[in-house]
This record gives C-alpha cells, sequence and structure tokens, in this order.
C-alpha cells in the first residue's frame, strides 16, 4: 500500500525554462547561445545541484566552456530565478493528497544557489511533510544513495512509496530501488498515473 508520495520539483512542481529566461536576457543570438550551452549545456550543472563547489568555482567551470563570455555568464547565473514559474496545480495537488491521509514530500536536485535565487518559487515546500534537497546531502539523483536518503530520514519503507520525476534515468532508479514511480510528462498525464498507483 502506498502511503507516501515523493515530488521531483523542476518541471513538476514548478515550471523551469533555463532557454528562454536566457534569450529573453541578451539582445544577440551567438551571446544567448554561448550562455545557455555553458550554463546547461553539459553535466557541469549537476556540480551546483551537489552543493560541493564555490561559487567561483563554479562560475569557472561555466566559463571554460564559453571563453569571453564570463560576464554574460555570471549576470546570467545571477539571474537563475527568472527561470522559475508557477503550476497553478502545485498546492492543490499536495494539499489534496495531505487531506486524503499521503505523506507528501519533496525530492530534488537542487542548489541553495537556486534556492537564493528564487525562493518564492519553492514556498510550497512548507505545506509538505519535509524532503531531501540535493545540496543538502552532497548526492543527486539518479544515484540510489539518495532515494535511501530520504528513506533514512523519514522512515520510509521504499514499497510504500510513489515518487513523481519528469527525467526518465531518476524514474528507474526509484523503481530499481524499490518505489513506484510516475514518469511526469504534463499534468493530466502523471495525475491520472498516480492515481493508479495510490488505487493498487
Amino acid at each position: 500500500m502506498i502511503k507516501n508520495v515523493i515530488f521531483d520539483i523542476g518541471n513538476v512542481l514548478v515550471g523551469f525554462d533555463w532557454g528562454e529566461y536566457i534569450m529573453d536576457m541578451f539582445d544577440d543570438e551567438k551571446t544567448c547561445l554561448a550562455v545557455r550551452d555553458a550554463l546547461f549545456g553539459s553535466d557541469f550543472w549537476n556540480e551546483l545541484d551537489r552543493g560541493v563547489l564555490s561559487r567561483a568555482e563554479m562560475l569557472e567551470g561555466f566559463a571554460k566552456r564559453a571563453p569571453g563570455y564570463e560576464r554574460e555568464i555570471e549576470t546570467a547565473f545571477d539571474a537563475v530565478g527568472r527561470a522559475f514559474s508557477d503550476r497553478a496545480y502545485a498546492v492543490p495537488l499536495i494539499d489534496e493528497l495531505k487531506d486524503r491521509g499521503f505523506r507528501v514530500l519533496y525530492l530534488s536536485n537542487y542548489s541553495r544557489h537556486v534556492m537564493a535565487a528564487n525562493p518564492e518559487a519553492i514556498s510550497f515546500t512548507k505545506r509538505m511533510d519535509g524532503g531531501v534537497f540535493s545540496c543538502e546531502v552532497q548526492l543527486i539523483k539518479p544515484d540510489p544513495r539518495i532515494y535511501k536518503a530520504i528513506c533514512d530520514k523519514y522512515g520510509l519503507v521504499p514499497e510504500e512509496c510513489v515518487f513523481i520525476d519528469d527525467n526518465e534515468a531518476n524514474i528507474k532508479a526509484a523503481e530499481a530501488f524499490g518505489m513506484s514511480a510516475v514518469h511526469f510528462k504534463d499534468y493530466e498525464q502523471a495525475r491520472s498515473e498516480l492515481e493508479n498507483v495510490l488505487k493498487s
């Protein structure tokens, strides 16, 4: 029986469009593409979510991917909060699941820098029963240790959990750990699949 619903955050409970906000920041398309690829075009962003490098180390790493755009990269990095948008269903969904008796938590690759850039974007986490951010445990999905971390922290049994994420690798890792999982593609699809899991 499922007792716990665990949500990813980015592109599930909030919108995160890193491409659009950068395209709106700079007039020159070449600059936009260089900055976008430097910040988001490799796995280096994962180190930000892991929470192991300083701001200076992150900026240096991004700059190596686009020499000559150091100033623009820093500007975009500091403005990353603009990439987030509310999803109107998030709070009602959280409240409804809690009213139905489910424990509602989050498990998200999320950095302290992004939290500080737009704290309001994740204000709904205060309504949840807790969770784990990657930067807190210096682990990122799909590392199985991060699924163990949330289970250990809250005394969860994997088989009593359903995990919702937009990343297929993260979904497969959750299933391998013993959780049920829903691959989020859009709200209606995910909500329907979630209900099927909750009723099974």
